[in-house]
């Protein structure tokens, strides 16, 4: 990014034609932190990219650019902030179509189908639900980080349903907020082999990595893992299978199908976490992403959203209704 001479010897970061700049004036009689001041004017950036700004040379204090992120502010100081554009990311939109769910000028609801990753990882460089949304949202390039632009929360390959991005850096952040403070409802439907203990329960139990194969997680001590909550209730129960719905209370990898195998009832199709050959005919894990609720950026009260059982999934609960029939 070229520099633009502000005052003799001090040099200001900034590029005229896309960074945009924001003033404030400190009024307090008593001395505060810059990064800490500025946290509570840019609430929609974290304390973490203010300090990277300030230490980058992209913030002013009565003229003269400061580095140090602990500088000392003082009654009628004034501040200049630059705020440059989102570093784009190297990753080529696809034009891959997207089953939006919902969308506004902060961020997309998709239906994920099962098969889709959701961003560029070691073996899949290209064809991720990222590449996608790119295409339709280009404005997202770069927000929230260049390796995975507009992603806040993930699902795993063979799972579909929903799953939100974030189309700038206000709404990345403040949807991470709600998830970090679990103010978010995610609810599941999945097929599992057998049947759970009790027609609905909880399971709490810590995950993390599985130290025989680094690959998989595990349920572990809580000193070697993170605590992790599911709740499970039955919907429909078949000779050797049970129909659930589940909500995780936590956001762990792999956390329901970790969480079944773990009460003996693995997902079905779980090749991973359950049998090495699927007990029905399907080339996917029974689980769908069908029910997220949040409080969106700008506003004050949760929406819901839902995304039917993909048509596989549907196709394989009437066969076995009709066997049960």
């Amino acid at each position: 990014m070229p520099l633009q001479k502000m005052t003799p010897f001090l040099w200001l970061r900034i590029n005229p034609v896309t960074d945009k700049q924001v003033a404030f004036h400190y009024q307090q009689k008593v001395p505060e932190r810059l990064d800490k001041f500025l946290v509570t004017c840019l609430s929609e950036l974290s304390r973490s990219h203010i300090q990277r700004l300030i230490r980058e040379g992209y913030v002013q204090v009565n003229g003269q650019v400061v580095n140090k992120t602990g500088t000392k502010l003082e009654k009628n100081s004034k501040i200049w902030v630059t705020l440059p554009p989102p570093k784009p990311s190297q990753i080529i939109p696809e034009n891959i179509p997207l089953d939006i769910i919902f969308e506004n000028d902060d961020l997309m609801v998709v239906n994920k189908p099962a098969g889709l990753v959701v961003h560029p990882a070691v073996g899949h460089m290209d064809g991720t639900l990222v590449h996608a949304a790119l295409a339709h949202a280009p404005q997202m390039d770069g927000v929230g980080g260049q390796r995975r632009p507009g992603i806040v929360h993930r699902l795993d390959k063979n799972t579909s349903g929903l799953i939100i991005l974030a189309k700038n850096d206000f709404a990345h952040r403040w949807l991470q907020k709600q998830f970090k403070e679990r103010k978010v409802e995610k609810w599941y439907l999945a097929l599992v082999d057998g049947h759970p203990p009790t027609p609905k329960g909880r399971i709490e139990a810590p995950i993390g990595r599985d130290r025989s194969h680094r690959q998989r997680m595990a349920v572990v001590p809580l000193r070697h893992g993170r605590e992790a909550i599911t709740e499970y209730f039955t919907k429909e129960r078949f000779e050797k299978y049970t129909f659930l719905e589940v909500h995780i209370l936590t956001g762990r990898t792999h956390q329901i199908r970790v969480h079944m195998s773990f009460i003996g009832c693995p997902v079905v199709g779980d090749t991973v976490y359950g049998h090495q050959k699927p007990s029905l005919p399907i080339n996917r894990q029974f689980l769908h992403a069908t029910r997220l609720k949040i409080v969106l950026p700008r506003e004050d009260v949760p929406r819901q959203f839902e995304a039917p059982l993909a048509k596989e999934l549907e196709n394989i609960l009437n066969s076995l209704r009709k066997k049960s029939g």
